[in-house]
């Protein structure tokens, strides 16, 4: 019950007109790609729904491009997946890189809605891969593909679920190994990953951790 009063003083504190002008302060990126990735206009419902697993916030595009920058491998071999991929930045963000493909994962219908009309418009001429898609589902009951993954993670889940999808990746490498690059942006639970020893820090900062499938 009073984890339950929290969220909704949280959820009724966030609604507040200077929170809400607050959310908008990342919309740079939606006005020079014309986009709608903001988290300022989550409806009420989504937002209170993420505030049970996580909030939606959009990845800050410098932070993503810093991090894709650290990378040293041919992207043409991977994929691209982002568990719980919002409106979309970090798959748009994404295409800016010559992966094989980019999925996006999302729980709730209406980012997720969103997320494919953005990707339906999206044009920039720094996109370098075109086959972008994005599904709606539980991401810790999704199936990962049988290929090599580059695999982004924006805080998008609480300790125990991600565990649970740490558990269930670990299974579908164990049935089918293959190189995995798995990317912890604002890593509260990075001690999760770190206690499966076939995954080892390559890189990082206070910022994100870069793991590698061993």
């Amino acid at each position: 019950m009073r984890h339950f009063l929290a969220l909704t003083w949280r959820f009724l504190r966030d609604s507040m007109p200077d929170r809400r002008r607050q959310r908008y302060g990342d919309v740079d990126y939606d006005w020079d790609y014309r986009v709608e990735t903001t988290s300022a206009t989550v409806g009420w419902g989504t937002r209170f729904r993420g505030l049970l697993h996580a909030p939606y916030q959009p990845v800050d595009p410098e932070l993503f491009r810093a991090i894709m920058s650290s990378l040293e491998f041919d992207f043409t071999e991977f994929t691209f997946l982002d568990i719980g991929s919002g409106k979309g930045r970090a798959l748009l963000l994404a295409s800016e890189h010559p992966f094989k493909r980019i999925i996006g994962v999302e729980l709730l219908p209406e980012l997720n809605q969103i997320a494919s009309v953005n990707i339906q418009k999206f044009s920039s001429p720094l996109q370098r891969c075109h086959h972008i898609e994005t599904v709606r589902g539980d991401a810790t009951q999704f199936i990962f593909p049988p290929e090599a993954m580059v695999i982004f993670l924006f805080h998008p889940l609480p300790e125990a679920e991600l565990r649970e999808l740490m558990l269930r990746l670990s299974t579908s490498l164990a049935s089918l190994p293959r190189p995995i690059y798995l990317i912890y942006a604002y890593p509260a639970f990075e001690s999760v990953i770190a206690g499966f020893s076939s995954f080892q820090k390559i890189a990082g900062t206070l910022q994100y951790s870069v793991f590698r499938h061993i």
